[in-house]
């Protein structure tokens, strides 16, 4: 759903496209303020050139560094999650009797690394923020899930998640690099794609396009 640009800031509307999901966007102004006001800063100073754009992806981009730039000194940090799952089973007090348990677990078993290796890129409070430039487009599926289960274990209660617009096309064609920034890539239409199929389970999603006006020269 095209997000309500009334709690959007003005300045940064013609730049981005907003998809709101789960009302991720109310809850960010109504409950999260400070980490929404955050998050549309980075957006604000965010301005590529076209060597940003031209350099390799991954760890090798400058991209994912301009929003470090930002949010780092305002105490976001990209954080990992593990965890071991530990069952108790309770036994029936009177064999004859239902839905009358002891107080005591008669066996205890622990599942080592129920939840593992689930980080996300930027988080603060109880606010996520993701950013994909161009990887592939399998990497939406990790960082919904590892939104979901933090929304699940109580550590959230909204994500962010920040990639290219398929606006950005025109100036992939002109410089020759659409075969880099390929339609099996990280870009909008397959974040959308995932998020109405609830990818995200109960978790509110924002999702954000970068369109050509955040890049130079081409406001």
């Amino acid at each position: 759903m095209i997000a309500n640009g009334i709690y959007i800031d003005p300045a940064i509307q013609p730049k981005f496209e907003f998809y709101d999901y789960g009302h991720a966007l109310e809850i960010l102004h109504e409950s999260f303020p400070e980490e929404w006001n955050e998050i549309q800063q980075s957006l604000r100073q965010l301005e590529l050139s076209l060597m940003d754009i031209r350099k390799a992806g991954g760890n090798e981009s400058p991209i994912p560094k301009k929003f470090d730039d930002v949010l780092y000194p305002l105490g976001w940090r990209e954080i990992r999650i593990s965890g071991d799952l530990i069952v108790k089973k309770y036994p029936r007090q009177v064999a004859q009797r239902r839905g009358r348990f002891a107080s005591e677990p008669f066996e205890i078993e622990t599942i080592r690394g129920y939840i593992d290796g689930h980080n996300i890129d930027f988080l603060k409070n109880k606010v996520a923020f993701d950013l994909e430039w161009n990887s592939k487009d399998q990497t939406f599926d990790r960082d919904l899930l590892a939104m979901r289960t933090y929304f699940d274990c109580g550590l959230i209660d909204v994500g962010v998640i920040v990639t290219r617009s398929e606006d950005l096309n025109d100036i992939f064609r002109e410089l020759g690099l659409l075969t880099k920034y390929g339609a099996s890539t990280t870009w909008i239409g397959k974040l959308l794609y995932r998020l109405d199929s609830r990818r995200n389970g109960g978790c509110p999603i924002l999702a954000i396009g970068i369109k050509k006006g955040c890049v130079k020269g081409y406001e």
